[in-house]
């Protein structure tokens, strides 16, 4: 049981999904998500689906959804597309939700310039600057560079970030940080509403959502699920996330990353069974 949790399901719910960010959440920062695979292998079981939610690329979460046999939609590059597969088909269908990479990035520099301030993309990093901020091999970051909604960026640690959010606002575009890099996205998309847009899309308004985060760009999709859950870093949850938990607006998992992960899962939805 995870202490200090009693979460009481509608009964009136016959669907539930686990839609989740992964890096920091599902993973820890070494990209270790083993401690995991019990309770995703046991929603498996269940047909509880697992979305993935993050601002990791397509590229990237297709091997991931092949190396954990995820057959489920996925939220890709912050909300920035939906993507799922036809059938049992490895076809895909995809559902854009904002401007493309190609369109995002000049405005990355316009940004710069009116800040005053470089803003440096994720892209047009050296690889071994790569490697060392993500501390991914050569393979994994060349999916991780296969940008198409989102222009990533390193955190200005010398910015002026309501400045920052104002230029951006005014050229129509978002700013989220996460905890290694911030991320350039329409201002009309985050994860909370590509959410919304894959209920809609697959006509499944009634669902029970779960939703598991660990930084300040998974708050749009914290805010819109039935059950939020921050996952802890070992040093605690992330500062922005913090009041939401003391304020019982999120659940806080009992461990981090991948451990956290599975435990508060498997409660959650063990619950839910018990309620139907």
């Amino acid at each position: 049981m995870v202490k200090g949790i009693i979460v009481i399901m509608p009964k009136n719910q016959s669907t539930c999904w686990v839609v989740t960010d992964i890096d920091g959440t599902l993973m820890d920062h070494n990209y270790d998500f083993k401690p995991a695979l019990e309770t995703l292998n046991w929603l498996s079981a269940i047909g509880v689906p697992v979305i993935p939610c993050t601002s990791k690329t397509a590229s990237e979460v297709r091997l991931l959804r092949k190396t954990i046999k995820l057959k489920s939609p996925f939220i890709v590059e912050n909300g920035g597309a939906v993507y799922g597969n036809k059938g049992n088909s490895d076809e895909e269908w995809v559902l854009p939700l904002g401007k493309t990479f190609a369109s995002l990035r000049p405005l990355l520099d316009v940004i710069s310039k009116r800040l005053n301030y470089p803003l440096r993309a994720l892209t047009d990093l050296s690889l071994a600057e790569v490697r060392d901020l993500t501390g991914l091999d050569e393979s994994a970051m060349s999916l991780a560079l296969k940008r198409e909604w989102s222009v990533p960026f390193l955190n200005p640690s010398g910015a002026d970030m309501s400045k920052l959010s104002k230029i951006a606002s005014d050229l129509n575009v978002s700013i989220y940080r996460g905890n290694r890099m911030s991320h350039l996205i329409s201002k009309e998309t985050h994860k909370g509403q590509a959410v919304l847009a894959l209920k809609k899309h697959l006509a499944q308004n009634d669902v029970l959502i779960i939703g598991l985060g660990d930084s300040p760009n998974d708050l749009p999709m914290l805010d819109i699920v039935d059950i939020a859950v921050v996952i802890p870093s070992g040093c605690g949850p992330n500062p922005h996330l913090k009041q939401g938990v003391a304020e019982g607006k999120y659940l806080l998992a009992p461990a981090p990353h991948a451990v956290g992960w599975g435990q508060i899962v498997k409660e959650i939805v063990s619950q839910k069974i018990k309620e139907i």
